[in-house]
């Protein structure tokens, strides 16, 4: 039996006794000079959010919450997005998409868009995916770096800072910045292998990795990490309501005995197929005291493979008389190196010269499928395509340099400036001829000729970074950057951040900055068609000809200001906590359009939209009624503002152990300020329906809280993570009618027990989502209306659920040390 909101009474009384003990911890005796819970990431140092040098997470004067490698393991989650979300209550992942997008899952902070973020590695920017979500939902438009190329093995640290950053990293860093440190051991290392399933015997999971430092020289160290990934196909569905009614039964009494695994024959509700063999390596060598070679980079392999909509057995029966379920198949490519050297040299200045290259190659594959107007016109079809490829590029070259001066302050004025040059290229390759034959292969059409170029952009940057305390207990950080891009021209932006000691335990924090992001390549060029057994819509370039006859022409940069006010305290002995809170405006935000519609079952809806369609070059399948375009606009200004919270501590239990309690939260809210005006083209159509306003300011979870407790005694570890996600709700569109789906609020319970067997030998074993809890089932009125419409009514969740469809999942693993 599953279980919805809160799971069961038990877990939420297990949780709010936890809650207890956290405040309660002070009571317990503690030996003199024992360190706080985390001290790992509290005492250490960070390189995110300043140009300084051994500032300490609790010292920053910008909110910065360090992951380490440890905890990312014991989440159990194989997936970097899946393990950070675990930990990092304003981080959300995506756990479920549509279409290409299941096949590269994206995450986000604060509620933002996961474009609005930006990922480091080792302090340098990451290169993005090629494979952008163009269907709606929470997610549409996500182009964002892909965490799982990024071996969770090869990791030491992960700095998470919660505060607009464009000022000081430029372009992306509107809601934060995500900076992975990887390893730089130079000896030991450690192999682990984990296995695991859903509870429903679906979704088998299998991760093998390898990590190994080693020093050639004196001078020298090199750090490698392998890493292989199995995660299985999963479904959670309704029966294909197409196949099922009596009607359809007396009229096709062969059906249930010709179609294969009737009536659960559309398993597009689910989990796609990943493969995955991803590789890291760090190295350095220093020739001098004062200089340092390094090197760093990734490259990885993925095989995903994704369900499509079932077609039914007289779509082509001289071919496939059962039926066809095509499959969207992706081979990917993606690897990224960066080269540079540091020190120090000319009378004290640091300075640091790296280059970085990074490159993402999607070959798209349409598999078990056929091209019904080729077959029509010449009597044969291929059943297998090459629908095109996506690729994308980034080379990036950053000059830094640095220098305290003593000018008669509490401390040294720090300076530090730079400068970025990068590069930029996005490509759309076309498919193979018969994948582009009229309407195209099959659940996923071949780019068509006219979908297909290549496109770049070059951008530089200048910025200047000045920090400093003038008086004592007072911080004080001044950022701001210069950026031109060849598309876009030039934008300055500001960040002051500001922080003081009033005692050891009490300090204030502020930020108030302004940001700049300009559209991807992928935004603004990106075009296809998107096909299901009903439908038929085109994602119109917002500067193409098809746009520009609705009135549309390109997208402008957006624009943000971030405000945040917060408090870092240690209000009792061994009690950490910060309090922060936000505001993020973003102007002519980017965003998907809602369904514009040009014909609604076989009647015209809006000739305007039909004519940018003929106008773009592309030929729709006949036999579809519902037809239409998605575009990417300007169209809107948003406000978010939110809360963050986390509080830390442990409690000694003598001889029995000890437990490390971390308590975070997250509540936010965002609001759509302005819409703009439609432009008179589009005929009456609105940009933005009632679904992609409620996308954006409802689809994310109200609040999430997550509560960790890790129990340590002799060679046990047993590692508890509650976490709440507040209530989300959107829309489906059906034609043009609107039905609300909701989720309550849920709590999501992951175990984990761990035991060393020996000094070297450690075995984990544990569940995540212990208490099978689903979210609650898509409004059923909508359901019944999608049916009615002939669709085949399979999806049971909403896919916007931040926890996911799935259910519960156990697993476990065997990790040697050495």
């Amino acid at each position: 039996m599953k279980t919805t909101q809160y799971g069961s009474a038990s877990t939420l009384a297990l949780t709010l006794a936890l809650g207890a003990a956290l405040y309660a911890a002070p009571a317990f005796a503690a030996e003199p000079g024992e360190p706080a819970a985390d001290a790992t990431t509290i005492d250490a140092v960070i390189v995110t959010g300043t140009r300084q040098t051994g500032v300490r997470a609790v010292d920053s004067a910008a909110p910065v919450q360090v992951v380490d490698s440890g905890a990312l393991t014991r989440t159990g989650q194989s997936d970097l997005r899946l393990a950070l979300s675990n930990l990092a209550p304003s981080f959300t992942a995506q756990a479920f998409g549509g279409d290409a997008a299941n096949l590269t899952l994206s995450a986000r902070l604060r509620g933002t868009s996961a474009n609005q973020t930006l990922v480091l590695v080792n302090g340098k920017r990451r290169h993005t995916t090629a494979n952008l979500a163009v269907l709606a939902g929470a997610y549409q438009g996500s182009a964002a770096a892909d965490l799982n190329f990024i071996p969770v093995a090869g990791i030491s640290r992960i700095e998470v800072l919660t505060d607009g950053a464009a000022a000081q990293y430029g372009t992306d860093a509107i809601a934060g910045v995500i900076n992975i440190i990887l390893k730089s051991d130079d000896h030991g290392g450690e192999l682990s292998g984990t296995g695991g399933a859903y509870y429903e015997r679906d979704g088998e999971t299998s991760s093998l990795s390898a990590n190994v430092g080693f020093a050639p020289s004196d001078n020298s160290f090199i750090n490698l990490t392998f890493e292989n990934r199995f995660h299985d196909f999963s479904f959670r569905g309704a029966p294909d309501a197409r196949i099922i009614s009596g009607s359809v039964v007396a009229a096709n009494p062969t059906w249930p005995t010709i179609i294969q695994d009737y009536p659960y024959v559309n398993q597009i509700a689910g989990d796609a197929r990943v493969q995955l063999n991803v590789g890291s390596f760090s190295a350095g060598l220093k020739p001098s005291e004062n200089v340092e070679i390094y090197s760093f980079g990734t490259y990885g392999r993925k095989k995903a493979t994704a369900y499509e909509n079932y077609r039914l057995p007289n779509r082509l029966p001289s071919v496939y008389p059962g039926g066809f379920s095509p499959r969207l198949e992706t081979l990917e490519k993606d690897y990224a190196v960066t080269g540079g050297v540091k020190g120090q040299a000319l009378g004290g200045w640091n300075f640091d010269l790296s280059s970085t290259y990074g490159k993402d190659d999607h070959e798209v594959r349409v598999r078990n499928s056929a091209n019904l107007q080729l077959f029509a016109d010449t009597g044969a079809t291929p059943t297998q395509f090459h629908a095109g490829d996506f690729i994308s590029t980034q080379w990036t070259n950053n000059l830094d340099l640095s220098r305290e001066f003593a000018v008669g302050w509490a401390t040294p004025l720090n300076v530090a400036f730079g400068l970025e040059q990068r590069d930029e290229t996005y490509e759309i390759k076309a498919g193979d001829a018969a994948s582009r034959y009229k309407s195209g292969s099959q659940s996923y059409p071949g780019f068509a000729l006219t979908d297909a170029g290549k496109h770049d952009r070059d951008s530089w940057a200048a910025y200047i970074d000045l920090a400093a305390s003038p008086v004592d207990n007072l911080k004080l950080d001044l950022a701001g950057r210069h950026e031109h891009f060849s598309d876009f021209g030039s934008t300055d932006i500001v960040k002051l951040t500001g922080r003081y000691d009033f005692t050891p335990a009490f300090a204030l924090r502020g930020t108030a900055s302004t940001g700049f992001r300009a559209p991807t390549l992928a935004e603004l060029n990106y075009s296809a068609t998107n096909v299901s057994p009903t439908t038929a819509f085109v994602q119109l370039p917002p500067n193409s000809a098809g746009a520009r006859l609705l009135g549309l022409d390109g997208l402008d940069p957006e624009k943000s200001k971030n405000l945040s006010i917060g408090l870092v305290a240690e209000p009792i002995y061994r009690v950490t906590l910060t309090l922060d809170a936000y505001q993020i405006k973003i102007d002519n935000r980017i965003v998907g359009s809602g369904a514009l519609y040009g014909k609604i079952s076989g009647t015209v809806a809006n000739a305007a939209i039909n004519n940018a369609i003929i106008a773009n070059g592309n030929i729709l399948d006949p036999s579809v009624g519902t037809t239409g375009i998605n575009l990417f606009t300007n169209g809107l200004d948003t406000r978010t503002r939110g809360i963050e919270f986390l509080a830390s501590t442990w409690t000694d239990l003598g001889e029995h152990g000890k437990i490390d309690w971390t308590l975070g939260a997250n509540i936010n809210k965002t609001d759509v300020t302005r819409i703009a005006a439609p432009p008179a083209g589009l005929g009456g159509s609105v940009l933005f329906d009632k679904t992609a306003i409620a996308n954006l300011e409802h689809a994310a979870p109200r609040y999430k809280v997550n509560l960790t407790s890790l129990y340590s005694s002799g060679k046990w570890t047993v590692n508890l993570v509650n976490t709440v996600y507040g209530p989300a709700w959107s829309y489906t569109n059906v034609n043009g009618s609107f039905f609300k789906d909701e989720i309550k609020t849920s709590l999501i319970t992951d175990l984990e027990f761990a035991y060393k067997v020996t000094p070297s030998l450690r075995a984990a074993w544990g569940a995540n989502n212990l208490f099978d809890v689903y979210p609650d089932k898509l409004n059923a009125a909508g359901t019944a209306a999608s049916i009615a419409a002939g669709n085949p009514g399979v999806a049971l969740y909403p896919s916007f659920s931040a926890f996911g469809i799935n259910g519960g999942y156990y697993y476990a693993r065997l990790t040697y040390s050495f």
